[in-house]
C-alpha cells in the first residue's frame, strides 16, 4: 500500500485545526489548540524539509519521554523507495520548528549533512534512554537535552 502524503489540516479528523467561520476576527482566525498545541497522529506523515527548501524527509514516529511527559524525538525516514532501503534517524524536538505556512516541518540541516547523520535501520533501534546516545544526537543537531527531574 502507498503512503500518501498529508499535512497536518488533511490529517485532522478532530477538527482541531480547521477555520472558524463563526466569530472570526480576521482571515486567520481559528478555534481549537493548533498551532500551539497539536495532535501527535496528524503530525505522523508530515514532510520536513531544510531552509533551502529541499524536501529533506518525513515524521515516521514521535517518541515521548515517558518520566517527563515531554516529546523528545521525532523519528524522520530518508532515503529509500516505498520503504525499502529506508534509513530512520531520530531528531531531538527542538531541533525541528513548524512551518504554519507550507504545514511542515522544518530542520536547519543541509542535505548532505544529514546523509552522514546517525541514523539506523528499522529493524535495530538505538536505546534513546541511554545518555550517551543522547549527548551525541543532541551534539549532532546543536541541541541540549531537556533536564527536568521525572514526574513523582
Amino acid at each position: 500500500q502507498l503512503e500518501m502524503n498529508m499535512n497536518y489540516e488533511e490529517r485532522d479528523s478532530y477538527g482541531m485545526y480547521k477555520v472558524s467561520t463563526t466569530n472570526a476576527s480576521g482571515p486567520d482566525a481559528r478555534h481549537g489548540p493548533g498551532p500551539n498545541l497539536m495532535g501527535a497522529e496528524t503530525l505522523v506523515g508530515n514532510d520536513v524539509y531544510n531552509k533551502d527548501s529541499v524536501d529533506i524527509g518525513d515524521i515516521k514516529e514521535i517518541m515521548i519521554n515517558m518520566n517527563t511527559g515531554r516529546v523528545s524525538y521525532a523519528v524522520l525516514s530518508f532515503g529509500g523507495f516505498l520503504g525499502m532501503g529506508e534509513k530512520l534517524f531520530a531528531v531531538p524536538w527542538e531541533a525541528l520548528k513548524l512551518d504554519t505556512t507550507n504545514k511542515r516541518f522544518e530542520l536547519d540541516v543541509k542535505k548532505e549533512r544529514l546523509e552522514g547523520a546517525p541514523g539506523f535501520d528499522k529493524n535495530k533501534w538505538p536505546d534513546m534512554a541511554d545518555k550517551s546516545w543522547e549527548e551525541g544526537i543532541h551534539a549532532y543537531y546543536g541541541t541540549k537535552p531537556y533536564s527536568e527531574p521525572p514526574r513523582v
